[in-house]
């Protein structure tokens, strides 16, 4: 988690901003963030707006760094791989993305600023009720996700069949193409809302997120960081958290 930051001081400029040229980002002023989108509860567009759990952190992240937000809708592999900031189509990865040593191999992470667990989701009523009755039976996963690598390992027997996005996997299991998901546990409660599905089972993987940024980006790690500290400092994170998981 992150470390403890200081208050805000009052000045005009936002802790940890400074100078935006100073943070290494693609255009002065601007703070480009690259997103799998949608990923509900984490990554959603209302309309014109970036929001979720993620967006949400983001859009405070910016305006404590005193920059302007833009996002870019991009494929989760060339996120995951540091294709994406590698070829300066943005400063920022923000899409729901675990920390692993592979991805660290090519990414520097931020603190992680969510603890997840992986989720088996069935249509209600489904005669599978644990990975063990995957054997012989269809499961979605989404491509270069830790979801598809814990499948992979853990459901003997299954067909996995990998998708772009949780968007295509989901239209798959309403249309009966794959009998089950497995993925992020709150993106499948998200679908549990939406259509008569129930999830069977949770796998805790000691998984956390981070938010992406090219390697050797150091300052800019380094004010996300220190803006993820501040927005837990003041209670900012809580409210958001609270808002999308509390369970009251």
């Amino acid at each position: 988690m992150a470390a403890c930051g200081s208050d805000d001081g009052g000045s005009d400029t936002p802790s940890g901003s400074g100078d935006s040229s100073s943070l290494g980002t693609l255009e002065e002023g601007q703070l480009k963030v690259c997103s799998d989108i949608p990923y509900a509860p984490f990554d959603v567009m209302d309309g014109d707006t970036y929001t979720g759990f993620d967006g949400d952190l983001v859009n405070e992240i910016a305006k404590g760094l005193d920059l302007e937000l833009v996002v870019q809708d991009s494929g989760f592999d060339g996120l995951q791989s540091g294709l994406a900031l590698n070829s300066d189509q943005c400063d920022m990865v923000a899409s729901a993305m675990t920390i692993t040593e592979e991805r660290e191999a090519n990414l520097d992470f931020s603190e992680g600023y969510y603890d997840s667990e992986q989720s088996l989701m069935v249509p209600s009523g489904s005669d599978i009720a644990s990975i063990e009755d995957l054997d012989g039976k269809s499961v979605g996963v989404q491509q270069g996700t830790t979801g598809k690598s814990y499948t992979e390992e853990n459901a003997e027997g299954a067909e996995v069949i990998a998708f772009p996005s949780d968007a295509e996997m989901f239209n798959a299991i309403k249309a009966g193409q794959v009998d089950a998901l497995l993925q992020d546990l709150p993106v499948n409660l998200e679908h549990t809302k939406e259509g008569d599905f129930e999830i069977v089972e949770t796998y805790s993987t000691d998984e956390s997120y981070g938010f992406a940024v090219k390697q050797g980006n150091t300052a800019l790690l380094e004010a996300v960081n220190e803006q993820l500290a501040e927005l837990r400092d003041n209670g900012t994170y809580d409210e958001l958290y609270n808002k999308y998981f509390s369970t009251e």
